[in-house]
């Protein structure tokens, strides 16, 4: 087990998905990485914007990556170890101003729009905005992922089955992620700090901030996953993404009635009617054009007796 850090420049920072990007480390398992990543919009710390970029090929969020993970093959399930996520001294949130389809509905996408900075601090957890809100930061990144089996340039934006723009709130310091591998070496990138994010996202931005963080990532033959999921401190999570965001919340259910009978032993229709009263079932983001849902199992709702 060793610890690898990765330094914050040009050649470690990509702006796409792609199994054809050269990885920048290689790591065997349980092996950790640390790293600083920019804010989304490829700003640094002091809020300037990163250069040089590619238009096309940075055309996404700032990400640290890929790293191979020796030995990983396709078909395996990657476990990613969210061991720190420590936010940096500012960030920024906005909203309204583009077209999205909240935004036309709310008659905001031709403005007015709003942009806040946030002075944030790491040691108290608070931030505060340029116009006195003050707020509890819980952050995370909103990008953990690996590309598309498939060649190719592929955005950032749409989380995926493998990963990617997840946007999910509950996944921050002390949490473990699992996804399904597609690539032989995982190829996995990193990135998108966020300093706290409501459940869904409804704006199209957390408060988006430079941030530093250390994972721990392990390859697992077992569970073999479809889709993502996560243990966090005292819970499972299952993720789905679609188009439709009801169709995702069927994914993310259906994640955890396969969930609920290996770590429980029920299943079918029993499952069904116990997730029914000790299942939550959330909006992760409703803003990457793929939506997510997350369902969440905490432990000890349902007991035996």
């Amino acid at each position: 087990m060793a610890l690898h850090e990765i330094p914050l420049e040009r050649r470690t920072l990509h702006g796409h998905f792609s199994r054809d990007l050269e990885p920048i480390l290689t790591v065997d398992v349980d092996d950790s990485i640390a790293f600083a990543c920019l804010s989304s919009g490829w700003r640094t710390e002091t809020g300037e914007l990163f250069e040089p970029r590619d238009d096309v090929l940075d055309a996404g969020h700032a990400l640290i990556g890929p790293v191979e993970v020796r030995g990983c093959r396709a078909g395996q399930t990657l476990v990613v170890g969210i061991d720190q996520v420590v936010v940096g001294s500012w960030g920024w949130c906005a909203a309204a101003d583009w077209s999205t389809p909240l935004n036309d509905r709310l008659a905001l996408s031709e403005g007015p729009g709003v942009s806040l900075d946030w002075t944030l601090d790491a040691g108290s957890s608070i931030g505060r905005s340029e116009r006195g809100h003050e707020l509890d930061l819980h952050p995370f990144l909103g990008v953990l992922g690996m590309p598309p089996p498939e060649p190719g340039i592929h955005p950032t934006a749409p989380p995926r089955i493998w990963g990617g723009n997840i946007d999910c709130a509950e996944l921050g310091e002390g949490t473990t992620l699992y996804l399904p591998v597609p690539v032989d070496g995982a190829l996995f990138s990193a990135g998108d700090g966020h300093a706290v994010q409501g459940d869904g996202e409804v704006s199209g931005t957390a408060i988006e901030s430079p941030t530093r963080a250390q994972l721990t990532l392990d390859v697992r033959d077992e569970p073999a996953l479809e889709w993502p999921v996560a243990r966090l401190d005292g819970a499972w999570i299952t993720l789905g993404f679609d188009e439709n965001i009801s169709v995702a919340g069927e994914i993310a259910l259906n994640g955890m009635l396969a969930l609920m009978e290996r770590e429980l032993g029920v299943s079918g229709a029993d499952a069904l009617a116990l997730a029914s009263l000790v299942v939550d079932l959330r909006a992760t983001q409703v803003v990457n054009g793929s939506q997510g849902a997350h369902a969440v199992l905490r432990d000890g709702a349902l007991r035996a007796t």
